[in-house]
């Protein structure tokens, strides 16, 4: 059994020590850090009961109930900060992606402790998959948010159009995941060619 509450609790203790010493203007950084892995808490306990509810089993937890969790619990730290503090467009893309980092910081870490290290391949391409695809979510949440967020009647439209992007996005990579296979290692793949086309696309964009 993976205690991941005990998990949680080592992984945040020194962010909430970091964050009590860097001072104010680094709080911010840390603060976004244990929302990521609160929110992968959270959903891990909501998906769990959301499987049970249902009676899903593994392959319908995995590409139909843990996109919708995951997505909507990485939004709401950052629905928070932007009713709350009203922050720059450049502060909202950085706490979207830093929560969506930690969130897949936090995953893979679980997942090491309940599958294990062994197979260093495996676990290498899982780690960047993983890690690309939250980015990416993370990415056009924050991205969408900082536009649609200026203009009054875009908020409610916008946020939602957002979250069903990503979740669709989520819901075929964890498709590809759970058919297993080469389409496992193609889903692996295709986050980390996304976010090097848009990388490359942003730098010839800008002047």
């Amino acid at each position: 059994m993976t205690y991941i509450e005990n998990v949680f609790i080592c992984m945040a203790s020194p962010l909430l020590i970091a964050a009590l010493c860097m001072g104010k203007r680094r709080t911010k950084f840390f603060l976004f850090c244990l929302a990521g892995m609160g929110a992968c808490l959270l959903s891990a306990y909501i998906n769990t009961f959301l499987a049970a509810l249902y009676g899903a089993d593994t392959f319908g937890a995995t590409a139909e109930i843990a996109p919708v969790v995951e997505e909507v619990m990485k939004l709401l730290p950052l629905l928070f900060y932007l009713l709350v503090f009203e922050p720059r467009v450049e502060q909202i893309k950085i706490a979207a992606v830093i929560t969506a980092l930690s969130f897949a910081t936090f995953e893979n870490v679980c997942y090491l402790i309940q599958n294990g290290a062994g197979h260093f391949s495996f676990i290498f391409f899982r780690g960047i998959g993983t890690g690309a695809m939250h980015v990416i979510c993370g990415a056009i949440v924050g991205g969408g948010l900082a536009y649609v967020w200026r203009r009054m009647w875009l908020k409610i439209a916008g946020t939602c159009g957002l979250l069903g992007a990503v979740i669709t996005f989520h819901a075929i990579y964890n498709l590809l995941i759970a058919y297993g296979g080469a389409a496992q290692y193609i889903a692996y793949l295709l986050p980390v060619l996304i976010l090097t086309a848009g990388k490359s696309l942003a730098r010839r964009l800008t002047p």
